[in-house]
This record gives C-alpha cells, sequence and structure tokens, in this order.
C-alpha cells in the first residue's frame, strides 16, 4: 500500500448486482465513483433484481442455456437483451451490445459450456459501465487466470493483473469469471464480483478494497431475529472468518483471503446511503479505530446439526480414541465441525443432512473402532456464535452468556470456546434458537 502521503490512494471498487439493475443504480453508481478520484478501478456485478418478483440476469442467462434449442429459449435470450438496451436507453449512452448478443447466441448454439454464459452477465453490464464512466473496459478473462484443472491461479493473476492495471488510469473489470490457458472462460461460486474485486484490489496492491452493495455493513445479529441491531463499526479478518461461517453473510467468504494476506482492509458500503460509512474489516485488532467498549463484535448461527456423543472410561489415558473416530468419518467422507470435548467423553458436531440415513452404520463402525461405554446421536441441534476481540479483556463473558441463556429456561446442549478466547458456541434445541439469540444480544447490548 502507498506510505508515502503525496502518493495518491488507490480504491478498488466492486458493485453488487442491485447496485446495477437499473439506469438509476448506475448513475448512483458513477456519482459515488466521480466523488473521489481514487476510486479508479471498478468491478462490476450482473444486473441484479429491481423489484420483488425480478430475476436477476444471471439467472435468465443460465436459464437460456437449459432452454436452447426449444420453444422458450428466443423470448427469453430477447428478455435479456432488452434488459441490457433499456439500461443503455435510460442512460443516454451511445453504444450497442447487438455484437455481443450475436455471440453469445452462436456460442450457445456450438454448445458451450454453462461458465461461459453465466459470465456474460458480468461482461455486458462491464461495457456499459466502463462507457458510463469514460473508463478503460478490461475483460476479465485477460487477467484473471485459472490452470487447466479450473483452479485459481493467484501467482500468476497477480502478475499479469499487476501489470495491466498499473498501466491503466482507470479500468473497469467485470467480475466472477477469468480464463483457462486455453481461453476457456471459468467463473467462480456465485456471489464471485466479490473475489474478483479482492484479487485485483491485491494484484495493484489498492490501499483499500470498498465492496458496496444493498446494506451498510455488517450488523451484530440477524434483523429478522432481532428489530434494529446495532451496526458493527470495524471488525477483524477473523470474526468476520468465525460470523460468515456461522451463517453472517454480506460478501463472498473466499474474497477475504487475497485482500487479508496483503493486508489490505474491506469497506462494505451502501450504494443507496453512500454517506454511511459502513463495516471496515481490518486484519489487526490493534489498529486505531478498534478501540472500543463492546465485549462481542456478533452474534450468528444456525440450525440443522447432529452430535454424536461418545463415553468411556479412561479414555484420556487410551492412545489414539480421537483419531479412531474421525478416521470412521473421514471413510465415510463426513466432514465434523466441532469436537468439545471432557476426559471420559467425546462429542461430534456434524451437519445433520451429512448423516441422514446413515446413523446406525455410524454408531455400529465407532462402536467397532473404539468400543465406548455409550454412544448415541442427538438432532435438531443449533449452533449459536458469540464472537468478540473484547472477549479476551473482558472478565466473566461466558458466564454472562450462560446466566443470560439459563435465566430464560433455555437448555443449553453444548458449549465449544475456542483457545484463542475469540468466540463462544452454544448449542441449543433448534427450537430454541432464536430466542437465544435474542437473549445474548439483550445482555450485551444496552
Amino acid at each position: 500500500m502507498n506510505s508515502n502521503c503525496n502518493i495518491p490512494s488507490v480504491k478498488v471498487v466492486k458493485f453488487g448486482g442491485s447496485s446495477l439493475a437499473d439506469a438509476k443504480q448506475f448513475l448512483k453508481v458513477k456519482s459515488i465513483i466521480e466523488s473521489d478520484p481514487s476510486r479508479v478501478y471498478v468491478i462490476p456485478s450482473a444486473p441484479g433484481k429491481r423489484f420483488d418478483g425480478d430475476t436477476k440476469v444471471t439467472d435468465m442467462l443460465l436459464s437460456c442455456h437449459a432452454l436452447f434449442g426449444t420453444e422458450g429459449f428466443d423470448q427469453l435470450f430477447t428478455a435479456i437483451c432488452e434488459r441490457y438496451n433499456g439500461i443503455i436507453s435510460d442512460l443516454g449512452l451511445d453504444i450497442s451490445l447487438e455484437d455481443d448478443y450475436k455471440k453469445v447466441r452462436e456460442a450457445l448454439a456450438a454448445g458451450c459450456a454453462k461458465d461461459y454464459v453465466a459470465s456474460r452477465g458480468e461482461y455486458l453490464n462491464g461495457k456499459i459501465l466502463a462507457k458510463l464512466l469514460g473508463f478503460n473496459f478490461v475483460d476479465a478473462a485477460d487477467i484473471i487466470l485459472f490452470d487447466e484443472e479450473g483452479n485459481f491461479n493467484a501467482t500468476a493473476t497477480d502478475k499479469c493483473a499487476g501489470s495491466k492495471l498499473k498501466s491503466l488510469s482507470n479500468a473497469v473489470i467485470p467480475g466472477f469469471y477469468g480464463a483457462k490457458p486455453d481461453g476457456t472462460v471459468k467463473t467462480f461460486s456465485r456471489g464471485g464480483s466479490d473475489i474478483t474485486g479482492a484479487i485485483v484490489a491485491r494484484s495493484v496492491m489498492a490501499d483499500i478494497y470498498e465492496n458496496w452493495t444493498d446494506v451498510s455493513g455488517f450488523l451484530m445479529c440477524d434483523p429478522r431475529i432481532v428489530k434494529n441491531p446495532k451496526q458493527i463499526g470495524v471488525i477483524t479478518y477473523r470474526e468476520l472468518r468465525e460470523l460468515s461461517y456461522m451463517g453472517a453473510t454480506v460478501l463472498h467468504e473466499d474474497s477475504i483471503f487475497p485482500v487479508k494476506l496483503a493486508g489490505i482492509p474491506i469497506n462494505i458500503r451502501n450504494t443507496n446511503n453512500p454517506s454511511d460509512e459502513g463495516t471496515m474489516i481490518v486484519a489487526s485488532s490493534r489498529c486505531k479505530a478498534m478501540a472500543n467498549d463492546d465485549v462481542i463484535t456478533g452474534i450468528a448461527g444456525k440450525k440443522g446439526f447432529s452430535v454424536i456423543n461418545i463415553e468411556k472410561d479412561m479414555m484420556n489415558q487410551e492412545l489414539g480414541v480421537g483419531y479412531r473416530v474421525l478416521q470412521v468419518l473421514t471413510d465415510m467422507k463426513i466432514s465434523f465441525e466441532h469436537l468439545p470435548s471432557g476426559i471420559d467423553t467425546m462429542s461430534v458436531v456434524v451437519f445433520k443432512d451429512s448423516i441422514k440415513g446413515r446413523e446406525r452404520e455410524i454408531l455400529d463402525r465407532i462402536t467397532a473402532a473404539v468400543n465406548p461405554d455409550n454412544i448415541d446421536i442427538e438432532s435438531n441441534l443449533a449452533l449459536i456464535a458469540v464472537v468478540g476481540r473484547g472477549m479476551i479483556r473482558a472478565a466473566g463473558t461466558a458466564s454472562r452468556v450462560f446466566t443470560a441463556v439459563a435465566r430464560e429456561g433455555i437448555n443449553i446442549r453444548m458449549i465449544d470456546q475456542g483457545s484463542s478466547e475469540l468466540n463462544i458456541i452454544i448449542g441449543v434445541d433448534e427450537s430454541d434458537f432464536e430466542n437465544t439469540v435474542k437473549t445474548i444480544y439483550n445482555e450485551f447490548v444496552k
């Protein structure tokens, strides 16, 4: 990152589908970019929903791939073209995408892969945005590189994208896709424009990666459970990782790693409320901006877990018990989520769906492997993570969590606290999930 204050800062800015759903939203994006000269590299998503019941362009394109050669294809493909032409017309731009539409249709006729078709949503939106801004257009297929097997090639991408983009004063780079060595388009998973933005930010060593969406950053918990929860001002990458795993989703999980490695902060911002500072995601809790009085940073959770409970006297003195239990799960291709344990007990938390219909086999295999005194499986478990860098300096945080939950008559079925004291995870009955989240929030947020 730039350390010389005389060198202009560089920002990479990504805009989600809702931020570029129609011409009105495009103009908001234009205003945001023009308000800050450091916003020089822009990553657009494909047009999202304009209203409830609307369809995202990427979904329309994937439907076209499935419908090609059938009666419904022409009508749907025409609707996609009209969507883009409507944006162009409403913006008053002198640009035609007719040749691009023709190429997509020809590719479909030739039996192209779904990745190519899905990527055209970002590609076409990028061309329109570049024209609106007067920016250079750089096809992501030229700078975001995958290997022959379809694995992202970070080293080659850093070199290629960095060299290309640093030679330009500005650029619009479509999100979501790149290309293999033979030129075949390869997409990231859905929501992959977040990843493209992070990759570009790392390649140009940006000072900040701004991710613009339709929310003003992260909230301390799900607003569908707690009304108007407090917004998180600053969060570390580690805290974000914990909350994202437990279901708190604002940006793609994989978009964290490229910028985390480079020490580049992420700023989650709201296209519809650009004056809001949003949430800043930073590498270190030692950052000056991290100073606050909050003990916890956020609460997140999800349902759908089962726990395999194993009891055996003197388990701690028998070599390899844990290894043999996990080997059974590995052989059955079942991933575990948590491993809370005691001296003579071991619990393995797994996703309920991953063992559905296989419960008897799991019990029999583990019994054969370790000969436990008792073994059973409990289902319909919900896990709730209480996450916060402030917990390490606040005595009695765990006690406050457990006391508050007990006061509401909620039975805690599992407890798992990480050694870093960054999070506490509790398991409750799925029927108690929402009430538990509310109870913990109200205990720590006045």
